[in-house]
């Protein structure tokens, strides 16, 4: 894995700095967010016709967020929870990681 970075969550939508995007996603317009056991997986997707959450771009300085609250509700993160996640990139999931998220309380 990586050197870690983090990402955050709060109302239900995941963001990313402009340097996560720039050097996980880069050119990405999408992302895929998976549950594997305890851990969140953010994954490229490299066709927009593949699906995924959209992108979208937040600020002038390219920072971008993840409109996602029925993922996060589903899996017990409510829109009133913020959290801030260290992540790394794993080679064998094709994936950004944020480890044990699910762990914690809610």
């Amino acid at each position: 894995m990586s050197d870690p970075a983090s990402v955050s969550v709060r109302r239900g939508s995941l963001y990313l700095a402009r340097e996560v995007y720039d050097r996980y996603f880069p050119g990405l317009d999408a992302v895929v967010l998976l549950r594997r056991e305890d851990d969140l997986l953010i994954l490229p997707v490299r066709h927009a016709a593949s699906g995924g959450y959209l992108l979208k771009l937040r600020n002038g300085a390219g920072d971008r967020v993840v409109s996602a609250p029925d993922f996060f509700r589903e899996q017990g993160i409510g829109e009133d929870m913020e959290l801030c996640l260290p992540v790394t990139w794993s080679p064998e999931k094709a994936a950004l990681c944020a480890v044990d998220i699910f762990k914690l309380p809610t």
